[in-house]
This record gives structure tokens, sequence and C-alpha cells, in this order.
């Protein structure tokens, strides 16, 4: 299972340091290159729960697998993509494979270990995304600077083949032997409440939150997600049984992992354009500067799934959540010229907080759901993981969006420039607030700096509250485990196994 997560978390983290390059190679406009990140995101949280489903119906084994080589297939298409319109469709595809692999990965650990061993396992598992981490950036930053950036997908072949050979060797497969069918109508009203859900947090920053597209979008996910769960009261063998969340450990779990998604995923989309554009690193030094945060994570996982064992979720999770606000705090105080220290204590602090919240959030949803719904379960929680990551990155964009158009005039003049128009300020504003510094050509020197300095002072602005707001959410998040419970596990028919 660690074999398969570690392919898709080199994938997240080395496109990451990619962006950049490849924006520069394919001359994609930033529009385009967000969908670099969204299409793949946007497919993902679409597909995850039907395909826990599937595992579930067709075999947790048999749909790892298909997701494996899909997914290792798809990297080589992108890597071979000449243009961004095909490396944009191909990371949509990717993302359906991955949507595959990692529901079946959580409902296969779920079937392999006992109840009280679970918890050990889940952090053995979050160690490999710690591992997988921690690598991403360092390989990322060195096959892009050293290779090119169609290296960094290339990577996953191999790191496929192997997980191929060993899953088919040492994996038992299991699947729910009461399931029978597929409710495709649940499917088609879940795909498309979803896709609803996702498409509008994507878009809201470009067609504004107010928007009559927006809100057309916004509402189209509630009449679909309404019907949805109606039909799920009336479907013979319902896509995800509502029966789930009558456990309110399962409940809080989904919330705890949204909100969690939402501070961490969201206040890290900026840190790529901090460092190689405020800070000018080459991306292998912004692999590094990352480092500490990831390599916390292989240090803190597994005693993090030790501790939930030992003192159940509410403690871990709560203290979790707590570092995870301290963490946001400081990085919301970083400077211009911060230096390596003054971003590693934050990162390494941020692995030790996230660290029991996602594997206990991930056993609390996963743990006390029937293990015939396993594979639904585990849909469940990366659906929750990619909803918040999404929702964080939109909202907090928009946030640092509109604080940099706030105080980009007032940078400008205290640089000893002319205060730019309402208009102008609307052209530069996206650009500054990726990090960018929208230079005219042909200004001499002493401007040049001048209109550098003012913008990358706004980003700065806006980063800064973008991780206020999400030290906030940490606070709220840890608040709500005050709900938790340990609970007991939902009953339901056996498990094929074998």
């Amino acid at each position: 299972m660690s074999l398969g997560v570690i392919m898709v978390m080199l994938d997240g983290t080395v496109v990451a340091i990619a962006n950049p390059v490849i924006a520069t190679e394919l001359g994609a406009s930033l529009a385009e290159i967000q969908w670099v990140t969204s299409g793949y995101l946007l497919a993902l949280a679409v597909f995850l729960i039907t395909a826990g489903k599937l595992g579930d119906l067709f075999g947790h084994k048999r749909v790892f697998m298909v997701g494996i080589a899909g997914f290792a297939l798809t990297s080589l298409a992108i890597g071979l993509s000449q243009g961004i319109g095909w490396l944009i469709a191909f990371r949509v595809l990717q993302g359906l494979f991955g949507a595959l692999l990692q529901p079946a990965a959580l409902a296969l650990l779920r079937a392999a270990f006992p109840g009280e061993r679970l918890n050990m396992a889940i952090g053995i598992w979050g160690a490999a995304i710690g591992v997988s981490s921690a690598a991403g950036p360092i390989v990322g930053g060195v096959l892009v600077e050293k290779v090119n950036w169609q290296s960094v997908f290339f990577i996953n072949v191999p790191v496929g083949l192997v997980a191929l050979v060993v899953g088919l060797v040492v994996i038992k497969e299991s699947r729910a032997g009461a399931l029978s069918r597929i409710d495709w109508l649940g499917v088609l009203l879940l795909s498309g409440a979803m896709f609803s859900l996702v498409w509008a947090i994507i878009k809201a920053p470009e067609y504004g939150w107010g928007d009559a597209k927006t809100i057309a979008f916004g509402a189209a996910t509630l009449v679909l997600g309404a019907l949805f769960a109606w039909w799920q009261t009336k479907a013979r063998e319902p896509l995800l049984p509502l029966g789930l969340f009558r456990n309110a450990s399962v409940s809080i779990g989904t919330v705890l992992m949204i909100l969690t998604a939402f501070s961490m995923f969201g206040a890290m989309f900026f840190l790529t354009f901090f460092f190689q554009g405020v800070h000018g690193l080459t991306p292998l030094d912004a692999g590094l500067r990352m480092l500490p945060m990831s390599a916390g994570m292989i240090v803190a996982s597994p005693p993090a799934g030790f501790l939930i064992g030992r003192l159940g979720p509410k403690i871990p999770i709560a203290g979790g959540m707590l570092i995870t606000a301290v963490s946001m705090f400081l990085l919301s105080r970083l400077g211009i010229d911060a230096a390596f220290a003054d971003t590693a204590i934050p990162f390494a602090l941020l692995a030790f907080g996230l660290s029991p919240v996602m594997v206990g959030a991930t056993e609390i949803i996963v743990g006390n759901a029937p293990v015939e719904l396993s594979g639904v379960a585990g849909g469940l929680q990366q659906s929750a993981m990619q909803v918040g990551g999404s929702l964080g990155t939109a909202v907090l964009g928009a946030i640092v969006v509109a604080k940099v158009a706030d105080v980009l005039p007032g940078h400008f003049t205290a640089q000893g420039l002319p205060a730019p128009t309402a208009g102008q300020v609307d052209l530069m504003k996206d650009a500054v607030a990726y990090g960018q510094a929208p230079v005219p050509p042909g200004l001499p020197d002493q401007a040049v700096q001048a209109i550098t300095t003012a913008s990358h002072l706004s980003f700065l602005d806006g980063m800064h509250l973008g991780y206020t707001v999400s030290a906030a959410v940490a606070v709220l998040a840890a608040l709500l485990v005050v709900f938790v419970r340990a609970g007991r596990k939902i009953d339901g028919p056996s498990v094929h196994v074998g």
C-alpha cells in the first residue's frame, strides 16, 4: 500500500516544483497552469467514492492494481505531451486512476489489520507519505534543474512497476461478499454534485463568488446532493449508505479532514511562489527548504498512530491542530528575506501537528465504518481531503488576491512610484498574488527594483493574511475534536478475503 501512495505523493510534490518551468517551456498561461493541478483534483474528487464502491464490489486488490497501472501509464503520456492541452487532458485521466488507487489502499489496510493494530498500520502508511513528500521536492528539483520537467512524470513509471510486482505477490484480495450491483443512478447524482461543487470552488476566484455562474453551480450542488441523499434511502444497494453517518465520529472525522486539508493545502499552495518568485530560489533549493516538513512526517506519523491507539483520537488530534495553528502563525510572520531557519521551525512543527490529525481522522472514518464499506469509507476520506484542499486553495487564493489589490498602491507609493490606478491594479493583482513582479520592458534598473520590491511586499501581505486564516481554521478544528467519541464499529456483513 505504501508503494502505491509513494507514487501518488511523488507526483503531487514534483508537479508543484515543475509548474513554473512547464509554464515557461509550453507557453502556458496562469489559468492553464492552474488546470494542471485543478483538472487532476476535479477528476479525483468526482470519482473517489464511486471508485471505493468499485473496490468493494469487484475486489480492492484488482482496483488497486488497475489504479497503479493506469497512473503509471498516464504519467508516461503526460511526459510525452507536446502541448499544454494534452498535458491537462492526461492529468485529468491520471486523476481518475488516482481515485481508483487511494480508497482501495485504505480498504486493503482495513481488511488486513485488526482494529487494535489499524492505528499503527495507518501511521506507517502516513510515514510513507512523509518519505515520498520528503523525496518529492528534492528529486523534483534535481530533475527539473538537471534534466527536464518531463522527467518528474517519467519517474512514476519504475515506481509503478515495482508496486505492481510487489502487489501481485503479497496483497490478498478483499471485497464485500454481500454486494452484487452498482447504484448507477447514485453514481450519476453524486458525480454531478461533486463536479458542481469542485467546479464552483475552482472557478469562483475567476467568476467572482457572487457571480451568477458561481451561484448556479452552487445551486446545482445542493439540488443534486439532495436528490442523491433521497435516492440513497430508496436504492436497494446504495452507493453511499447514509447509515454510515449514524456513527458521529465518521461525520466529525469527515469534517476534520476537510478543515485540515483546507488549512494545509490552501496555505501551502503559495509557498512555491514565495520561494521561487519572491525569494528567487531554484526548484532544487525550494525543495530543500520544504524538507523539514516532509522529513518531520516520516518521524511523526508512526508515533502518532501509537498515541492514538493508547490515548484515543481526541487528545492527539486536538493537540495536533493546535500545533498546526502555531505553525501557521509563525509562517504568517515570514519576512521577504526569510532564512532557512525561519521556515524550518514552523515546517517541522507543521509535520508534528498534521501527522496525528491525518492518521487520526483517517482511522476515525475508515476504522468506524463496517468492513464491507471500507472502500466507500476510504473514498469518503479522500473526497473530504480533496474538497477541503480545493476549497482552501480557492478561498485563501481569493483572500490573498483581495489583500494584494488593497495594499499594492500603498507599497508602490512607499517605493517612490506613482500609485497605480484601479484598472492597473486589476491587471497586476493576479500576477503579484503568484509572486511575480509585473515589470514593463525598458525601465531603468532603479524603477525595476522599486516595482519588484513593492510587488513582493504586497504578495507577503496577502500570504500573511492567508496563513492567519489557516491558523484560525486549525483552531476551529481543534475545538471540533471535543465532540469526537471512540464509538463502536458499525456492524455489517462480512467481507470475503482471500
